[in-house]
């Protein structure tokens, strides 16, 4: 869990707190030393990626956080985060499974690896288990086409030819990482 920094001032002079670690904040500042000074809202991605990955999910808060810090209208940043998926607008569970739904994943079962997933977990798409430790959602292409069908765990770790022997090992390498499950908060699944 992270401390909240102090507060500080938006381009506007109006008071707000930050919170994200400092951690987090001199990574967004790497990220933003990367464009010219007058475009640092091009540093939106890698900021919000960077604030996800330390909070769990995109409260709006932490886009307003995330606004302020790259000098930006919240509603700029809000549509970023809403418009793509990678991006968690709500609480997730300890893991998300994204699973890939395109076309060469759905050639190769990915529907069935997706129906398994959602019978095993008791949830459907756009859902999270009761003890928090999962949510499911179904993804599009994922670039891996020769590996369908696959799925990404947490938006980081791909996993590749899923049938239902090779997803249960995940489920259960998983839930061995989540005692004392905390949803939104995330864990190393590398």
């Amino acid at each position: 869990m992270t401390t909240p920094t102090p507060a500080s001032s938006n381009d506007n002079g109006e008071l707000t707190s930050r919170l994200l670690s400092e951690a987090a904040y001199a990574k967004i500042a790497r990220e933003v030393a990367k464009y010219p000074p007058d475009q640092k809202q091009a540093a939106v991605m890698a900021s919000l990626t960077i604030a996800q990955q330390e909070k769990g999910w995109m409260s709006p808060e932490v886009v307003e956080d995330v606004a302020n810090t790259l000098g930006m209208p919240p509603i700029a940043v809000h549509e970023v985060a809403t418009f793509y998926t990678m991006y968690n607008t709500a609480p997730v569970g300890r893991f998300k499974l994204t699973v890939c739904t395109n076309l060469p994943c759905a050639l190769r079962h990915g529907d069935r690896a997706g129906q398994y997933l959602q019978r095993t977990l008791g949830v459907g798409y756009g859902e999270t288990t009761t003890d928090g430790v999962f949510s499911l959602r179904e993804g599009e292409c994922m670039g891996a086409c020769a590996d369908a069908p696959v799925l990404l765990v947490n938006d980081t770790r791909m996993e590749s030819f899923c049938d239902e022997v090779k997803l249960d090992a995940l489920l259960e390498e998983l839930r061995a990482k989540a005692p004392g499950v905390n949803p939104g908060n995330r864990v190393d699944v590398a």
